[in-house]
Formats: C-alpha cells, structure tokens, sequence
C-alpha cells in the first residue's frame, strides 16, 4: 500500500492504495463516488472523464497513485451551493441525456470546452471538442444545443 493525499471536490482524503489501483475504481470504490462511470476499461468511451488540476483526463488512465498532492473535480463536484453547474442545468433543460451513463463525462469534457474555447463554439467545434466521448442514446444533436446554451449563459 502507498499513502497518497489528494483533494476531491474541495475535501482532503489522506489515504492508502494499492499502486495498480485505477483513480476511476479509487473515486467510485474508496470514495463513493459513482457519477464518474466505467463504460469501456479501454479510454474509448469518455464516461469516466473527470478534472485533474482542472484539466478534463479519463480517469480510467490514471492511476490513484499519479494523483497524489493533485485536486480532482468528479461531477458531483460541478454543482455550488444546491446550484447546479450551467451545463448541468443546460443538459436537462435541453433534454441532452437519455440513459444518462455518458452524461456525467460529457458534461466534464464540455465544461472544459468551454472554459478553454470561450462562447462562441460552432457545432463542429463542439463535435470536435467531444469526440472522445460515446453516447449511444442521444445522437448528439441535444448535447451539442446544451452546450450552446451554456455558453451563452455564462
């Protein structure tokens, strides 16, 4: 076991891991975490994607170990005060989840499309911008009006 200490939506956790432990299996797991998915074990699907010292990464490539003295933000860590993050609001709001299993990676890689594209993101860009994230429900049209909203709601 190596003692790691990390932050985790704003509260420190000073715990101990197994070095071939998998931050996606440490938040779900150890931490209780479960808005972070496992879809695919392969970095194909997006649905484990999370913030890495405000970088969106997939937390199925990183181990718990490479997380040691950084800040992490799951989505259960977007909402503020019972708010919820504008495109979490713009997700509902625009009907842009169906099963839901994608949704909380998505809203992670968007909400860095966001803060590193600015507001003004054309459609392809947003594809772009989230390709590497799956859904099998939606057709994308829906996520890509979210994230249309959330920008121009910030």
């Amino acid at each position: 076991m190596i003692p790691i200490a990390l932050t985790v939506n704003s509260v420190r956790h000073e715990v101990e891991v197994e070095p071939r432990t998998l931050l996606v299996d440490f938040l779900r797991d150890d931490l209780g975490l479960t808005g972070t998915k496992i879809g695919c074990d392969t970095s194909t699907c997006g649905s484990c994607t999370i913030h890495l010292d405000g970088r969106a990464v997939k937390s199925c490539t990183v181990l718990a170990v490479q997380a040691d003295g950084r800040e992490l933000t799951t989505i259960e860590g977007l909402a503020s005060d019972g708010d919820l993050h504008p495109l979490q609001q713009a997700f509902w709001d625009h009907h842009a989840l169906q099963c839901g299993f994608c949704t909380p990676g998505m809203i992670m890689m968007g909400v860095e499309l966001l803060r590193t594209n600015g507001d003004r993101l054309t459609d392809d860009e947003i594809r772009h911008g989230l390709e590497g994230n799956l859904c099998r429900c939606t057709g994308y049209q829906h996520i890509i009006e979210a994230v249309h909203a959330a920008a121009g709601a910030r």
